[in-house]
């Protein structure tokens, strides 16, 4: 049975193979599987995981369970987060107040004071900066926001990747970035440079060269890389 083929039922209870139920279990709630082919679900005895047979993975039980990336799964155990690998064990000996998925083998967490960094495969720090927030990684760079208040962008080493700073910003996507100055949204390259002078209530990432952008009375229009308006949105 392939994995990727396995669907979750509607109400999340359940998985579904050529619409039927399968493993002949319900549960008070599932999650869709991910690579190598590994499941969360819950049910009265706890949050663990199950293979595409619907055997559990190991005994150990948590209070919530999340999907496997980069063969880490982030739990929680004890009021407290932390990833663990396909056997249930702690792969790290920290705990943190919420940890996010690995991406790139690079995760990003939020200790108990707070503060999000990002941490490698091992559990180790990438860098020593502590940040407001701290997003995930695409193509090696990650979106921050520093005590400062302004948002950053940094490569996976923790290192700027320029000196522009921004009150909002997203992660690049076809070597541009979505970002947001005291004027409003408009789109960056990976020097911080502008692509167009215009500024908008909202932007999308440039799908295939153009994206959607809504002007500040939300009229939606469609603009190329440069910035030109090709049509409005009626």
């Amino acid at each position: 049975m392939n994995w990727k083929e396995i669907k979750v039922s509607a109400d999340n209870t359940c998985f579904l193979f050529d619409r039927k139920q399968i493993f002949g279990k319900s549960f008070l709630e599932v999650l869709k599987f991910h690579s190598p082919g590994l499941a969360p679900v819950k049910d009265d005895s706890g949050a663990y995981h199950i293979d595409t047979s619907g055997n559990e993975l190991y005994s150990n039980r948590y209070s919530r369970t999340f999907g496997f990336y980069c063969n880490r799964a982030s739990v929680i155990g004890d009021n407290s987060w932390y990833h663990i690998n396909e056997k249930g064990d702690k792969v790290y000996s920290s705990s943190y107040l919420w940890t996010g998925n690995y991406q790139e083998n690079i995760c990003t967490v939020r200790n108990y004071n707070n503060q999000y960094f990002h941490i490698n495969l091992h559990g180790n720090r990438i860098y020593e900066q502590n940040y407001v927030y701290a997003g995930d990684y695409k193509d090696g760079i990650a979106c921050v926001k520093s005590q400062d208040g302004f948002y950053r962008h940094i490569d996976n080493e923790g290192k700027l990747i320029n000196d522009k700073t921004f009150l909002d910003l997203g992660v690049f996507h076809k070597n541009y970035a979505t970002a947001k100055d005291i004027n409003g949204w408009f789109h960056i390259d990976k020097q911080g440079n502008e692509r167009y002078n215009e500024r908008y209530l909202t932007v999308e990432p440039f799908y295939n060269g153009f994206a959607l952008a809504t002007e500040f009375d939300n009229k939606k229009i469609i603009i190329d890389e440069n910035g030109k308006t090709e049509i409005e949105i009626r």
